[in-house]
């Protein structure tokens, strides 16, 4: 195992090394410059469009689609939401200090062009399949967008999406999370165990794995419009209620907000080093939040798109704009709340605290409750943030399956049974293995998907350029849409 994990290690060290960092950096803020810095300008239109009657309206036949443009971000949200912000930060902070969370924010705040550009051209090359369902994304835009000679690079996204989905961000790390936190909770000393899969595993992980099997085969069996459904009302309300226990603990401890900013801006150049080890610091800090950031907000892996291209829409800026608000609310809000939770707690660089237990202990520390009650309110968040998680993404890399295939759909039911097996035995892996693995198969769907932006980043601009001019010419009415 020790030979295994190593190997893991160097592998994760090559793909997310500096060039990968920097280009992921790089694509953003050609965006960002080439689109005038739509996603500072225009942020307040994409929450009017989102929060309009259009955005809501299920029986709006008028637009191709099959979900509503919020329907749409909800599947993208139930997807980004999950173990990331609230293990994910945590093990950024504990690997690279606390100036991760400087880099997760820059990460977003021009991984916000990215979200825009690879949602509004999923919408834009979308395609509708023989049986009168939509799939785009990726593959979609490389192959129509750049042409077919560059197929091989569409392929090779949606093998990796496949990948995500199967080892990565859609089942080990999120079904780890979920029992790694009913386990702490209900039995965190392992008290009551069975033997499985060659260890001693807690009763209450066997059980919660079980059921979050069973629960997970009930809707991913209902494909897209199921999944929607569950996650429109599961996403709002759950982000709402960790936002609302996020903020007791900020407001409760508002004195130490400053002492936390100044310690993460310290913390990402590596002011706090001892001389001479300054730059390493930095470069673990970045390395450390730039990887989870894109764990979590998903901007440039090329995930989002593939929900936002069922959107009901006949704009494409439009459920862009919607859809870039995804990395607003995933990193910029929900994953800063945690992160400021970690570090004015302290609990980052506790001893024998690893993932989920460092925003546990910080719950239990900052909350005015009693500890058992912190801990069930963040088992109960992450429980249904990483559930819908794992809807999400089992969405995803079935379009990814149906584009390798050629829209087979015997071999994505089959595949449906396969992401199933892999959420069973998901509790079973170790912390370390899973994210490791997660790390590597993002990093890898995230280079064909790059390329492809760069590519038809001029295609966006005259989207985007097109777009604007014709809302100020009156062409468009107030949600943004032709009128009909």
């Amino acid at each position: 195992m020790e030979k295994f994990m190593n190997l893991l290690t160097t592998i994760d060290d090559y793909v997310w090394g500096l060039p990968l960092i920097i280009a992921i950096l790089a694509v953003g803020l050609l965006l960002t410059i080439r689109l005038h810095g739509l996603q500072f300008r225009k942020t307040g239109l994409g929450f009017h469009f989102l929060f309009s009657k259009s955005s809501n309206n299920k029986k709006d036949k008028s637009k191709s689609g099959d979900v509503t443009s919020f329907q749409a971000l909800c599947t993208a949200l139930s997807a980004t939401i999950g173990t990331g912000n609230i293990v994910g930060v945590a093990t950024a902070i504990a690997a690279g200090g606390p100036g991760a969370l400087f880099w997760m924010w820059l990460a977003a705040l021009v991984g916000t062009a990215t979200k825009f550009t690879e949602c509004m051209l999923a919408v834009k090359y979308r395609q509708v399949t023989p049986d009168g369902h939509i799939i785009g994304g990726p593959f979609y835009y490389i192959e129509k967008g750049m042409g077919e000679k560059w197929k091989w690079l569409a392929k090779l996204f949606a093998f990796f999406g496949v990948l995500v989905g199967l080892f990565g961000i859609g089942t080990f790390t999120q079904i780890n999370g979920i029992t790694s936190a009913v386990q702490g909770f209900f039995d965190p000393n392992a008290e009551s165990t069975v033997h499985v899969f060659g260890n001693d595993v807690s009763i209450s992980v066997v059980i919660a794995g079980i059921l979050l099997t069973l629960c997970v085969a009930l809707v991913i069996i209902g494909g897209i419009k199921r999944i929607s459904q569950v996650a429109e009302k599961i996403v709002p309300s759950m982000a709402i209620i960790y936002i609302a226990v996020t903020l007791i603990i900020l407001l409760t401890h508002v004195t130490a907000i400053p002492a936390a900013f100044v310690e993460i801006f310290q913390s990402a150049f590596g002011l706090r080093a001892a001389a001479g080890g300054a730059v390493g610091a930095m470069i673990a800090a970045m390395q450390k939040g730039i990887a989870r950031g894109i764990f979590s907000n998903e901007a440039g892996l090329g995930s989002a798109p593939i929900a936002a291209a069922a959107a009901r829409t006949n704009e494409p800026v439009r459920q862009g704009l919607v859809s870039m608000l995804g990395t607003v609310i995933d990193t910029l809000i929900v994953c800063t709340m945690t992160g400021l939770t970690i570090v004015i707690m302290g609990t980052w660089n506790m001893d024998g605290l690893q993932g989920v237990q460092i925003t546990a202990r910080a719950f239990q520390l900052g909350l005015p409750f009693p500890e058992q009650v912190s801990s069930f309110l963040l088992m109960l968040c992450l429980i249904f943030f990483a559930f819908t998680t794992i809807l999400g993404w089992d969405y995803y890399s079935e379009k990814c399956l149906e584009y390798l295939t050629n829209h087979n759909m015997k071999t994505v039911k089959i595949y449906r049974y396969i992401y199933i097996a892999c959420i069973f035995i998901g509790p079973y892996m170790t912390v370390a293995a899973v994210w490791t693995i997660a790390d590597i198969v993002n990093g890898l769907m995230a280079i064909p998907n790059l390329i492809a932006l760069v590519a038809l980043s001029g295609v966006a601009a005259a989207e985007v350029k097109s777009y604007f001019e014709r809302m100020d010419a009156g062409l468009l009415d107030e949600t943004g849409n032709h009128p009909e």
